[in-house]
């Protein structure tokens, strides 16, 4: 089986762009970037469905000279996928505008918290301490 090596080109190129915008703090490139990946994902199964041939309806055409309708279906399922993926993220996307006036994906605090805690090389007040009850044979707290 030949592979059109224009088509291989042309989804490497896709879902390398979009997997560098999924990678973005803006909901809005995530936005471009997953229909970019789609659009290649589609384009890959495309390439590797087989050469062209007659519509795969029963008793229209040959069996060898019809196309393998697998292929078509699973792009018909991935492009029905994306579109409800999209719809989501366009939701979050107009959702996160209305709150803050941008769609930037923050930082949670506490996260950044931790990652401050990893830099300085330190660990929580509570790390290593116990509760009263827990340790009965501390001879401070039983006033030995």
């Amino acid at each position: 089986m030949d592979v059109n090596l224009t088509l291989v080109l042309v989804a490497g190129a896709l879902i390398g762009c979009g997997a560098y915008l999924l990678l973005e703090r803006s909901l809005t490139r995530v936005l471009v970037g997953l229909v970019l990946l789609g659009n290649g994902v589609n384009v890959a199964i495309l390439s590797t469905s087989g050469p062209a041939g007659e519509a795969p309806f029963y008793g229209t055409a040959d069996i060898d000279d019809m196309s393998d309708p697998l292929p078509q279906a699973m792009i018909l399922t991935a492009i029905v996928i994306t579109l409800g993926t999209v719809a989501f993220l366009l939701a979050m996307a107009h959702r996160s505008w209305q709150l803050t006036g941008h769609d930037d994906v923050q930082d949670d605090t506490e996260d950044t918290r931790i990652r401050r805690l990893a830099v300085d090389d330190a660990t929580s007040d509570s790390f290593g301490m116990t509760t009263r009850g827990e340790d009965d044979d501390d001879p401070e707290e039983d006033g030995q």
